[in-house]
């Protein structure tokens, strides 16, 4: 039995020194809801710990890489003690996720198949290296369902692309197609949606081919500053997006995604 069995909305192939982690919720454009969440939380540390594997592919089953989080599931929730509940423990399990993901000494390729949002993105930009479809659409669009930018967003956009596009692109949650985040800097390839998993196979081919010690230990001298910039962000961002989980406006903004109509933001 693999050690990867467990997972449910996760898979793990691994061949030939490359393990591919396909996000696996088509149904639901692959949306992350708090088991899925967990999932990614501890598959990091035993892809780590895995002699077998000399890089990881990270992408998403279906048509879209990942949507982020679950609307519908935020829907029941929102305006009910189910929210506390559930921002309870949030602050570490988002800690625990970017912080695994940056300690995985392999590699990360993301292969963005399609459209990449709000935490969706947010896990491609964690990567090492991105390659996008040319027309998917990715951005961070919390603000659009009333939270703050808060789970790792706040983080990695302004050390790609610097503080204020980083706001921009932030605050007005604009979705931006594949061809312009290769051209801003947030992806390192762009290739035809049905091209972007075999392009990533091949860097990832090429990563395990090189000496292992030499391309983790840079990886690792390179994410020390991610790490120190995670630390300064994250705590304060994450809490602030706790307390927009409990606003007026998340309940409108979720509640208006699923009734198909604008929302009516009123500021608290």
């Amino acid at each position: 039995m693999s050690r990867y069995d467990r997972f449910e909305f996760l898979g793990v192939a691994r061949r030939d020194g490359i393990a591919t982690v396909t996000l696996n919720r088509p149904d639901k454009d692959n949306a992350i809801d708090r088991a899925g969440h967990r999932e990614l939380e501890d598959v990091w540390p035993l892809l780590a710990d895995d002699a077998e594997v000399r890089a990881i592919v990270l992408t998403g089953a279906g048509k879209a890489f990942s949507t982020g989080g679950d609307i519908e599931a935020m829907a029941a929730r929102a305006g009910t003690p189910k929210a506390v509940t559930h921002s309870i423990g949030l602050a570490a399990s988002t800690r625990r996720l970017f912080t695994n993901i940056l300690d995985t000494p392999q590699p990360i390729i993301a292969a963005v198949n399609g459209h990449a949002t709000g935490l969706g993105a947010t896990l491609a930009l964690f990567a090492d290296i991105v390659v996008i479809a040319e027309q998917a659409k990715f951005g961070d669009t919390h603000v659009n369902v009333g939270l703050v930018a808060g789970d790792g967003g706040a983080v990695i956009w302004p050390l790609l692309i610097g503080p204020a596009r980083a706001k921009e692109l932030l605050m007005t949650a604009r979705l931006l197609r594949g061809t312009e985040v290769q051209a801003m800097g947030l992806a390192g390839h762009v290739a035809p949606a049905d091209d972007v998993l075999p392009r990533a196979l091949e860097l990832a081919q090429e990563l395990a081919a090189k000496a292992p010690l030499a391309v983790q230990w840079t990886k690792l001298s390179v994410n020390r500053g991610i790490r120190a910039q995670l630390d300064i962000v994250l705590d304060s961002s994450i809490a602030l997006e706790m307390v927009t989980m409990a606003s007026a406006d998340h309940a409108e903004a979720t509640a208006a995604f699923l009734e198909k109509r604008s929302p009516k933001f009123e500021g608290r």
